[in-house]
């Protein structure tokens, strides 16, 4: 990825520079700038001195912050193009440099270093511009279902991101199960003898997209999740549990993503009985429309 396009990185400069600048002013409090009149040996003395009685121990502590500060802005030059070119020593990064205004022969000078300081924020602030119209969407995982994430977060903090996808699967599963009242078959049956397009039969109850079942669109979306739950199980659960082969951030985060668009169509369909009823007066152990119980499980599972 091209850092200049990441805004969280560009954000990170942006603050760190601006502690850089600060800290350095604070330095400059300590030491006065040789030019001007009554400047001694210029191009040849330092271009920065000390003041006469100036606190050593603070000056000490700047120095190393400023030194920390110009290590985490290393990339900051190649990001925002601030460069000094100087003869006989090539080109410059004036902040990593900023301690050459203090040899002998100094290379920058406090003029410098300010002013490139005030150029390469304009320039992140120009780049975040910029970044910001560029961004894409993203997904984010704490926004997926509260069934997928809640089975998935623990293992994908911890960096099993096949694990994560894996479990996540299984609870969503586990909630068709649930409302099915089913488990005695392999989970691509079920899922298909669940959404099967023939009427429910005894002991094999289905779920149905809610609406009238004579809406052309309720057909098309029951005949789809037919294919779409058991195709889900197969691709994604089947692989992750069974398949030793980690993958991206980014497939797990697809996978995650599919697995929470089934569990959210699963909550808005309605369980049917062989004798027609739907979820709520099926048995009491399904008393909750299929979005509380997908809630209910996910506080078991949290």
């Amino acid at each position: 990825m091209d850092v200049r396009t990441n805004s969280e990185y560009l954000d990170f400069l942006a603050e760190r520079l601006d502690e850089f600048s600060r800290t350095f002013e604070e330095f400059m409090t300590h030491h006065v700038e040789n030019s001007g009149f009554g400047a001694m040996a210029v191009g040849m003395a330092p271009a920065v001195l000390p003041k006469d009685g100036a606190d050593k121990a603070r000056v000490g502590v700047l120095t190393d912050e400023l030194n920390r500060l110009a290590g985490t802005l290393m990339d900051l030059s190649n990001v925002t193009d601030v460069r000094l070119a100087v003869k006989g020593a090539g080109v410059l990064d004036p902040v990593v440099n900023w301690q050459r205004m203090l040899e002998p022969k100094p290379l920058l000078d406090a003029t410098v270093v300010r002013g490139s300081c005030l150029q390469a924020a304009g320039r992140l602030e120009g780049l975040k511009a910029k970044a910001k119209a560029l961004s894409s969407p993203t997904i984010e995982p704490s926004l997926l279902h509260p069934l997928v994430w809640a089975s998935a977060q623990r293992l994908w903090n911890d960096g099993h991101l096949r694990q994560a996808v894996a479990a996540a699967a299984e609870a969503v599963s586990g909630q068709m199960k649930q409302l099915t009242g089913r488990n005695n078959a392999s989970d691509t049956s079920l899922w298909q003898q669940a959404f099967a397009l023939a009427d429910p039969q005894e002991g094999k109850p289905r779920l149905r997209w809610s609406g009238d079942s004579d809406d052309q669109d309720v057909k098309t979306m029951q005949a789809g999740l037919l294919s779409f739950a058991p195709g889900v199980n197969m691709v994604i659960r089947n692989p992750a549990t069974h398949v030793a082969e980690d993958f991206t951030e980014q497939d797990g985060l697809e996978q995650l993503a599919t697995l929470s668009v089934l569990a959210k169509f699963v909550d808005r369909c309605v369980v049917v009985s062989v004798d027609g009823a739907t979820a709520p007066d099926i048995e009491q152990a399904l008393p909750q429309p299929a979005g509380e119980l997908g809630r209910a499980l996910t506080r078991e599972n949290g």
